[in-house]
């Protein structure tokens, strides 16, 4: 990756959201993984699997927002229109 030197301060409230998304994630991660141990019946696992994904996309939908209110809105407001740029890059890669 070739942004790993940049780094963002959350404030408490933004990162507490974000981790809790995360953990109730990586719950679902496991359940799932159980369901298979277990045998369950492949549409169950695959009703899990969306709502996995549909946890993930708000995920992904909370961290942008954050990201353009506060990243994306200071760089511009300091002048650094490159920021646009690496925004639609970002939002690209994310419509695959």
């Amino acid at each position: 990756m070739s942004e790993c030197c940049k780094k963002k301060h959350r404030s408490e409230s933004e990162y507490r959201s974000l981790i809790n998304r995360l953990s109730r994630i990586e719950g679902q991660v496991r359940g799932v993984k159980n369901m298979l141990e277990t045998d369950a019946y492949c549409t169950d696992i695959l009703t899990q699997i969306q709502a996995i994904t549909a946890a993930l996309n708000a995920f992904n939908k909370e961290l942008l927002s954050n990201h353009i209110h506060t990243c994306v809105a200071e760089n511009i407001k300091q002048g650094n229109d490159e920021i646009v740029d690496e925004l639609v890059v970002t939002l690209q890669k994310l419509m695959k």
